[in-house]
């Protein structure tokens, strides 16, 4: 019986390796998180609470998209059209993370229940909640670049902040 367990594994394990990584967190090794160093709890009303500070760092659309190909590649994804994925922040812009590091940055896959539309949302009551000094901001950008899903279960559904309620995830 345990090696029936370790045969299975293994297969688990070959078939994951051979079709690409399929999680809807990303690659720790490849995507671990960077936070922007301009950003500080002493200067979150000076830089994220300004209203288009987010639009003001962002990087252009051709190195988002030249990256987004390398990483898909990287990522070994077997769906290799580029408009099935978002290039996102896993740290997100609006709490600090680094604009142009590649190492907080990856392609997130659309066609999924944890896609960059749910990403949004959890991003969007950080945002709210840092600068309205309910959680402080190495709180956030931690919680997102350890386990973004697990911060959303934990953070979004109950905030007042939570564009989507009444019916809709």
């Amino acid at each position: 019986m345990l090696n029936l367990v370790r045969v299975v594994s293994l297969c688990l394990a070959l078939a994951v390796a051979t079709t690409g990584w399929t999680s809807d967190l990303p690659d720790p090794v490849l995507t671990p998180g960077r936070t922007n160093p301009d950003v500080t709890q002493d200067n979150i009303r000076q830089t994220i609470c300004v209203r288009g500070y987010s639009k003001s760092i962002r990087p252009p659309a051709y190195f988002t998209n030249k990256l987004k190909h390398n990483q898909m590649r990287e990522y070994g994804y077997t769906d290799t059209n580029p408009r099935d994925y978002e290039e996102d922040h896993l740290i997100a812009l609006s709490i600090g993370g680094a604009p142009d590091d590649p190492k907080n940055l990856w392609p997130q896959p659309w066609h999924s229940e944890w896609n960059a539309e749910k990403k949004d949302q959890l991003e969007f009551v950080l945002f709210r909640m840092v600068c309205e000094r309910e959680i402080s901001l190495a709180d956030a950008q931690q919680a997102m670049a350890r386990n973004w899903i697990k911060a959303w279960k934990e953070h979004v559904p109950n905030h007042p902040s939570y564009r989507y309620k009444g019916g809709r995830d």
